[in-house]
């Protein structure tokens, strides 16, 4: 009806027959409830003051909410409910839980959930506990009622996480997954997520790993898309961690297909995804890869994002800024990115502030990244955790850059501990920082034995800007590894990056060798180094040698060479420069 009409219609029945107003709204709520309406049919059943059969509907439509992460509405009903009716219902205490803890409400909850057990010992035939616990009220479908103990053990592994016990988070998970049938996906799933993240916590990434995969598997089973693409983040972050690179490509790559399919809008956790390979695409040194993922996510906006990631956008951006020597932005987009920071569940294992503080040890502001090792109590004397094993590195580069003799015993801890821990990522990082420390001595023969093993397990993973990263001393160690290392063809292929992704210096910083009259565009430092050797009677695989590059990349250089020199052989280049004064 029209809504005056309607008005009308309600004024009178309070008017004339207020007595069939429960009546009436009781008999809307059977038929909404007919109709496949919960909502409706609670809140007729509720302003009918028949809060039993509205608690009665809430049961039945709670599993269907919950399984579409309806969470708020649920809470929205429950709410409205007295709480002596929900403190005789074990299925609707349980809901109750959930409804708190994902909003992140813990206080009351183990009580919660003490009394939805004693209400099933009781309420299923089970003996009677000593305490004589008030007798547990019908609650419709048995099928609910035999699913409870299950999630209730899921809601106390999640409450040990929070209270920092991995122990007891592994034990509860996994009751929870032995109390569960096959086809619980969505209950599974978290159950092996939360078993995942204690196993993070402890520094045992092999079993956290194979955990997160079965969460991930049993999240998109359940539809749960966004909850697997935030699955999909912790495997990857752990799966760098390892120096899986190419592993971790793979799993935001599903990740991606999940939540940003061809055929319809992309769904939340599309932009973290696009990160993610923002990521990994520099750790490989793909700058135009990372920008355009970047994009993407920009792009998508905050609808298509899960809550982290405008802090990991901000770091992830830069990393960029940072690769391409643009240290100042770099700094102010780690700054925001503390400032918006939420880890969730997710263990902080690398703390904006520690990345700030690499940033600045690169930018030589070391009194600025003393003090952040001062407000984090670091000492070269901690017992080394995992949860802080990032955070120790960074110490480990401070103190390297400081000139203490304390840097070399840190590195020496650390490589042990993140190579019984299977850590590769980790033990690559602090190879490279070993054989700097090596250089710094004076000791380039003896930084050989730990650069040969970093690259013989980074770069067949294509991870290159860990070495990259380091600048000048560490392209000198290259050089010197491609002559006498062990792996001299990862050390070539190394050094073929930073060639292929060295910009011209811009107009003014010391250009004038390249810049001739004549040159619409200067020649880069490399493309001179190759002009030079194009003037002697060096074939191209020795110029190759010569230079420690590929053979493929001289003919790049000499590609670009002819291009900028307006010319079309080797003889006609040198000719050419010699015109130029070059």
């Amino acid at each position: 009806y029209h809504h005056l009409f309607a008005d009308v219609l309600h004024a009178r029945l309070l008017d004339e027959r207020p007595e069939r107003v429960d009546e009436l709204h009781r008999r809307a709520a059977t038929w909404w409830d007919e109709h496949d309406d919960p909502g409706e049919a609670i809140r007729h059943a509720l302003a009918g003051h028949d809060v039993e059969g509205a608690a009665d509907l809430v049961e039945r439509a709670a599993p269907a909410l919950h399984q579409t992460r309806g969470e708020a509405t649920i809470s929205a009903w429950l709410d409205a409910l007295p709480d002596e009716v929900i403190a005789e219902r074990p299925v609707l205490t349980v809901y109750l839980v959930g409804a708190r803890m994902v909003h992140g409400q813990t206080e009351g909850v183990a009580e919660l959930l003490d009394r939805a057990e004693a209400l099933l010992s009781t309420g299923d035939g089970d003996p009677a506990p000593t305490a004589e616990p008030a007798p547990a009220r019908p609650t419709g479908d048995a099928e609910r009622r035999r699913r409870l103990p299950a999630q209730i053990a899921v809601y106390r592994a999640g409450l040990a996480h929070l209270a920092g016990d991995p122990g007891a988070t592994i034990a509860h998970a996994e009751r929870a997954l032995a109390l569960m049938d096959d086809d619980e996906h969505l209950s599974r799933g978290a159950a092996a997520a939360l078993m995942g993240l204690a196993l993070w916590s402890t520094g045992d990434l092999d079993q956290a790993t194979r955990r997160y995969a079965e969460a991930l598997d049993e999240l998109e089973a359940a539809g749960h898309l966004a909850d697997a693409a935030g699955c999909a983040i912790a495997l990857a972050d752990m799966q760098l961690t390892q120096g899986r690179r190419r592993d971790a490509t793979a799993t935001f790559e599903r990740g991606l297909a999940l939540v940003e399919p061809p055929d319809g809008p992309a769904l939340r956790g599309a932009a973290d995804m696009h990160v993610g390979l923002a990521v990994v695409a520099l750790a490989g040194d793909d700058r135009a890869g990372a920008r355009q993922h970047l994009d993407a996510a920009t792009a998508l906006g905050d609808a298509a994002a899960l809550a982290q990631n405008p802090y990991r956008w901000r770091v992830a951006t830069a990393r960029l800024h940072q690769a391409e020597g643009e240290l100042d932005t770099a700094l102010a987009l780690l700054d925001e990115a503390e400032r918006v920071y939420f880890g969730d569940y997710s263990p902080d294992v690398r703390p904006v502030s520690a990345v700030r503080a690499r940033l600045q040890v690169a930018r030589g502001e070391l009194a600025d990244a003393r003090r952040w090792a001062d407000e984090r109590r670091l000492s070269p004397t901690d017992q080394l955790d995992y949860v802080r094993e990032f955070e120790h590195v960074t110490l480990a580069r401070l103190l390297l850059a400081e000139g203490s003799t304390e840097a070399e015993p840190v590195l020496d801890r650390l490589l042990a501990a993140a190579d019984e821990g299977g850590r590769n990522g980790t033990v690559v990082e602090v190879l490279v920082l070993q054989a700097l420390a090596h250089q710094r001595h004076g000791d380039v023969r003896a930084s050989l034995l730990p650069l040969d093993r970093a690259l013989r397990l980074a770069v067949p993973e294509g991870d290159l800007r860990v070495f990259l990263d380091e600048g000048a001393p560490m392209l000198e160690l290259l050089r010197v590894a491609a002559k006498h290392g062990e792996e001299p063809e990862a050390a070539i292929q190394v050094l073929d990056a930073d060639a292929g992704a060295t910009p011209d210096p811009p107009s003014g910083a010391g250009v004038s060798a390249r810049r001739a009259p004549g040159l619409v565009e200067p020649l880069s430092e490399r493309e001179l180094d190759v002009l030079r050797l194009l003037r002697s009677d060096l074939s191209g695989p020795d110029i190759a040698r010569e230079l420690i590059v590929s053979l493929n990349t001289v003919r790049t250089h000499t590609k670009h060479i002819y291009a900028k020199l307006g010319v079309t052989s080797r003889r006609a280049a040198v000719r050419r420069a010699d015109e130029l004064g070059l």
